[in-house]
């Protein structure tokens, strides 16, 4: 079913039922994405409630009138861009920061989607208790986004996505009405589970308003080591060490390859490097221990064993918070060099983790079959999630292989899919992989999708264009 355009007379009778403050009068921002790889275009509205947002929605499905729900705008798939169609609106809950209550005895906290991550992170502080969701865009990403495309990071390891640090939902359905799910229960087993439908539907099956989120105990102990591993397969060896020796205690296991140091230096030389001779394969690990443990100890007696057994060869821990800072800075600072070289085409990848070591040989074989590139492949390999990212030759820039972008790509997501892997781990669908979905997915699941997209929003006013082919 088509939309209609946002209109100046859509637009006037959305001035009759909201307040001045509704409305982002100039808002070039809102229409480009961090890759720059679209230019959108969109009438942004910002509501400061739920029942504004509401209001806004079910103008736009009377009228049929698309909307955009628009977070941090951190997203790198397209899905917070409208680059053709009709005029949507773009609805960002930027003014919804409020925290609405924390309850330290439940571990649990609400709050709006506008809220930014790190102010999140903040709050939890302040009672003693973590949010572990952590991005490199933590200072920018707001929460309703982050449930939105089910992101991962970092800590996923230990204590999962988005959608596992999820107790219930607000959110304003595509036909205005709203679902008051906001919980707190760890138990409400009713029928199907409309909150995990939300969570990682980019916006295509309503907005999320506000979240009730699960909190953790601060780790009394915290350490950070960086390892010298000898290849991929040391470095799984060593993580089923780690996670043998302190179990949940691991956080963070991140793998690193010596293209993303040559990227450092080439692009942010006051990064402080770590290594002066660079190694080929090196691990961050993470970890966070309970009231008498010692991190440092534990890492240290890691090291020690996987010395012994041939999986490191040398590494350092940190000493303060200084230098866990300083290592990392290194593993966040990446995708900034990365971005600074320009990549030919990237890939959010996940596979089984005993696949890792097997893909990363012949992802290499085909990527050289196809010419002379740089790959930088780095990421979470505690939950099998790598960035693996193809690169021009030194003195070349990715314009010179424009023409290769798809071959790349292509080769790469069919080597992953032949694996049985995904070719999109915490990055979501957006615009740009909706292709990826339609070749590799599972066509029961696509029909079951499109069934539900249909149910739910009839009109198909919700993110037209993202997800599904519209």
């Amino acid at each position: 079913m088509m939309c209609n355009p946002a209109t100046p007379d859509f637009i006037a009778a959305l001035r009759a039922q909201l307040p001045g403050s509704a409305f982002r009068e100039s808002a070039p921002g809102y229409f480009e994405e961090p890759r720059g790889r679209w230019h959108g275009q969109g009438v942004v509205l910002t509501p400061n409630n739920t029942e504004e947002v509401a209001a806004i929605i079910r103008a736009c499905a009377q009228a049929r009138v698309p909307v955009v729900p628009y977070g941090g705008g951190t997203g790198l798939v397209g899905g917070q861009i409208a680059p053709d169609g009709p005029m949507p609106i773009i609805l960002s809950l930027e003014r919804m920061r409020t925290v609405r209550g924390i309850y330290p005895e439940e571990n649990v906290m609400v709050v709006e989607a506008g809220a930014i991550l790190q102010d999140i992170h903040g709050a939890a502080a302040a009672v003693d208790r973590l949010f572990p969701l952590t991005i490199a865009a933590k200072g920018s990403a707001r929460i309703g986004g982050n449930l939105a495309t089910n992101a991962g990071g970092v800590n996923v390891l230990r204590y999962g996505n988005a959608r596992d640090l999820c107790l219930g939902l607000e959110a304003v359905m595509p036909d205005g009405r709203i679902w008051n799910g906001l919980k707190r229960l760890r138990k409400d087993n009713t029928g199907y589970d409309l909150r995990n439908l939300l969570i990682g539907s980019e916006g295509t099956l309503g907005v999320i308003t506000a979240a009730a989120l699960k909190l953790f105990a601060r780790p009394t102990g915290e350490g950070t080591a960086l390892m010298v591993v000898k290849d991929p397969r040391a470095a799984l060896d060593l993580l089923a060490m780690a996670r043998d020796q302190m179990g949940e205690g691991v956080s963070a296991f991140e793998i690193m390859h010596r293209a993303g140091l040559e990227f450092l230096a080439e692009t942010l030389p006051d990064i402080r490097q770590p290594f002066l001779d660079l190694p080929e394969w090196f691990v961050l690990i993470d970890v966070g221990l309970a009231r008498g443990l010692d991190p440092s100890a534990a890492l240290e007696g890691l090291f020690a064993d996987a010395l012994e057994a041939g999986l490191v060869s040398d590494g350092m821990i940190a000493q303060s918070e200084t230098q866990r800072h300083q290592f990392w800075e290194v593993r966040e600072q990446i995708p900034e060099a990365n971005r600074r070289i320009g990549s030919i085409s990237s890939h959010d990848i996940s596979l089984p983790i005993s696949e890792i070591p097997e893909f990363i040989v012949k992802g290499a074989e085909v990527i050289a079959r196809l010419g002379a590139f740089r790959v930088n492949c780095f990421g979470h390999l505690g939950d099998g999630n790598l960035h693996y990212n193809v690169f021009p030759a030194r003195g070349r820039g990715r314009e010179d292989h424009i023409a290769e972008r798809d071959v790349i790509k292509r080769v790469v997501h069919d080597l992953v899919h032949a694996m049985g892997g995904s070719v999109s781990a915490e990055h979501g669908i957006g615009r740009l992989k909706i292709e990826d979905l339609e070749r590799y997915g599972d066509p029961v699941k696509l029909d079951a999708m499109r069934a539900i997209k249909a149910a739910l929003d009839p009109v198909g006013i919700m993110n037209p264009g993202a997800v599904l082919r519209g």
